[in-house]
């Protein structure tokens, strides 16, 4: 028989062909938990992110009409640097520095992992004669990723909220394909889903230091250090920048403790390879970037998310925490209050607000 089982081994070999590390199918019954997500939104947990309201996310079909399966494929990120857990246990001889999230040290997930889903529509498209219709979305569409990850077969949704796989913990980065194509979901090929193996560890819960997540498997997104450096466009509430510490983009402790990313392979993949500077960058470098030097600089960046009064508010938090830090009056101690005080005088009530606080902070440390 030319069964849906064989085109689904050959998507998945062609996904691997491409450069993904997993590749799985699920139907797209399933893909939408629309009571936990409303009675999650309820909560307020959402925040300020008003996407995560859009009705098509509790029902797949709205977003294409006519589909049956998504193709879910991942990419490891993972790098040989050091953990954030690692580097704030270093010595302070080290100098000011801030720590951005591992996943934004290299190019854009967005654009590297939608040139692969489009190389692999084509490839499909080459392959499956009739009329049939496709849709990719890396991180874009009104779609649950990790739950459709799990429901392909690709790992379980930790307690952390992140999806782990048992090879490559949670370091993945995930693509979506919406068809109209009938293809044998994976977890009916291999009898069962990923198991959840977070069994009684709680150390992600433990970790994080604004107490985000509030129980096993949820989050308070409005608590999330990822959402406070990222998605907040507003000020950042006061008793939560004393935990921020020094994250100046997104935040990886959650997934730095976690026992499943010990043993987590290195990617291949050529751009996710971190920027040197990118890794633990100096505050006063960070703090001294004009608008168009942040443009040039995080043009192919995730961090172009943050915008540059983002950037510099987070950075005026990180800075205020690590005043105490550090002796009071080294040159690079002395530099970054003169650009604080600069920043304090600024025209931008979000900036100036920031940065009067870290100079306050740096008085009180003195």
């Amino acid at each position: 028989m030319h069964s849906r089982d064989n085109e689904n081994e050959w998507i998945i070999a062609k996904a691997k062909e491409l450069g993904f590390d997993l590749c799985g199918i699920a139907p797209v019954e399933g893909l939408a938990d629309a009571l936990h997500l409303q009675d999650w939104l309820e909560r307020g947990y959402a925040g300020r992110m008003q996407y995560l309201h859009d009705p098509r996310r509790a029902d797949i079909k709205q977003v294409l009409p006519e589909a049956r399966s998504v193709i879910v494929c991942a990419l490891n990120y993972n790098t040989d640097a050091p953990a954030s857990t690692e580097a704030a246990a270093q010595s302070p001889d080290r100098g000011m520095h801030g720590w951005i999230s591992r996943y934004a040290w290299g190019d854009d997930y967005h654009v590297v992992i939608g040139k692969k889903l489009e190389q692999l529509v084509e490839s499909m498209r080459a392959h499956f004669i009739g009329s049939w219709q496709a849709r990719a979305y890396v991180d874009t569409g009104p779609i649950d990723e990790r739950l459709a990850a799990e429901q392909a077969g690709l790992g379980w949704q930790a307690k952390n909220t992140c999806l782990i796989n048992e090879e490559f913990g949670s370091w993945l980065f995930l693509g979506l394909i919406v068809t109209s194509l009938e293809l044998t979901p994976s977890t009916a090929v291999s009898a069962a889903p990923a198991t959840d193996l977070c069994g009684n560890c709680r150390l992600c819960l433990d970790a994080c230091p604004t107490e985000a997540l509030v129980e096993p498997y949820v989050m308070d997104a409005r608590r999330c250090i990822s959402y406070l450096t990222i998605e907040l466009r507003e000020s950042i509430p006061e008793e939560l920048r004393s935990p921020i510490g020094g994250q100046v983009f997104g935040c990886d402790i959650c997934q730095d403790v976690c026992p499943w990313n010990r043993k987590a392979p290195m990617t291949s993949v050529q751009p996710f390879r971190a920027r040197e500077r990118l890794l633990a960058p100096e505050l006063n470098w960070l703090l001294s970037l004009s608008e168009e030097e942040f443009r040039q600089t995080f043009t192919v960046s995730p961090i172009r998310r943050t915008k540059w009064r983002g950037l510099i508010r987070n950075a005026c938090v990180a800075a205020g925490n690590l005043a105490g830090k550090y002796a009071a009056f080294t040159p690079e101690r002395l530099q970054l209050r003169a650009r604080l005080s600069e920043l304090a005088a600024s025209t931008d009530p979000l900036i100036a607000e920031h940065a009067t606080w870290a100079v306050a902070r740096l008085t009180a440390a003195e």
